[in-house]
Parts: C-alpha cells; structure tokens; sequence
C-alpha cells in the first residue's frame, strides 16, 4: 500500500461511508456532488474490463451527465423500487501522485449491494469493486473517477440506482 497520512486517510474512509450512505438512503442531490466537474462513472462487467474491452454498461463522462441521471432517476425512470444498502470494504490505496497543486489518490475497494424489495426479501443486487481516481479539491476529496467493475453480467434486471 501506498503511505499516505493519517488525515487523509480518514478523509478517505469518510468519502466511502458518505458515497454510500447517500445512495442507500436516496439523496439522490447530493451524489453528484461526490464528483469534480468533468468527473466521470462508469459501470463495467469484468470480463470486459480483464478483456481490455472498453464496452460498459452505464459511462457518464462529467458531472452534468451525472446530474442528468439524477433527473431521470427522480423523475423519468419507472420501475418497481427498492432499497439498496452498500456494504464497501477499507479502501486500499494503489498509488499517489505527488502534483503541484494537489495529490491525486488511487485507491480500490470492495463492494456489495443488496437490494431489498418494499414487499420482499434481502437478495445480493450486484458485488464487485471500485476502482477509484480522487483528488482534493476546496470542499475535500472528490472522485475523478469511479469505475465500479461488477463480477457478473448476468445482473438481475437493470441498474437504476448508482451502485
């Protein structure tokens, strides 16, 4: 692992468990937020990705397509909904680059999504890992990119909630 300091750390783990307890309680504004301006997220299969095939399912390439998908979540999309509730790993960091004006952290974790139905049970939604790019900016950490690599096409429905 890459040595970073003990705030940053910190500030690392509290981007995680934000970015999660955002999308598991349904503050759909505030995700957004989590990405710098031409901050991108994409959802990719991992036999696409271990493949070197750049096909994903979901690529939002900037924040305003990021808020876009906000919309069509709150007001466009219909679909039988559910809660979600994201189980993340300890973020392992992979490298740091030392810049000028700010570092930017690579870092990967694990995660786990289950799903629960309003009239149903728990099942597991989706599992993989994040493969993340961040940076500090003036509010904090922020996500230059989110690559969420899930370990199976076979997905059960669509993915309307960021993962």
């Amino acid at each position: 692992m890459m040595m970073i300091d003990f705030q940053t750390y910190f500030e690392l783990l509290n981007l995680y468990g934000d970015y999660a307890m955002a999308v598991d309680s349904s503050d759909w504004e505030k995700w957004p937020e989590f990405f710098v301006e031409d901050g991108t997220y994409r959802l990719q299969p991992r036999e696409n990705l271990e493949q070197g095939l750049p096909l994903c399912l979901l690529a939002l390439e900037s924040k305003a397509m990021i808020r876009d998908r906000v919309y069509g979540v709150k007001e466009t999309m219909y679909h039988d909904p559910y809660y979600q509730r994201h189980i993340v790993g300890m973020p392992r960091v992979i490298s740091v680059e030392r810049g000028r004006d700010a570092d930017t952290i690579h870092a990967e974790a694990n995660y786990t999504v289950i799903r629960t139905k309003y009239d149903g049970e728990s099942t597991v939604f989706n599992a993989g890992y994040y493969r993340d790019v961040i940076v500090r900016t003036p509010e904090g950490l922020r996500l230059k990119s989110r690559l969420c690599v899930y370990d199976t096409e076979m997905i059960p429905n669509s993915i309307i909630y960021p993962i």
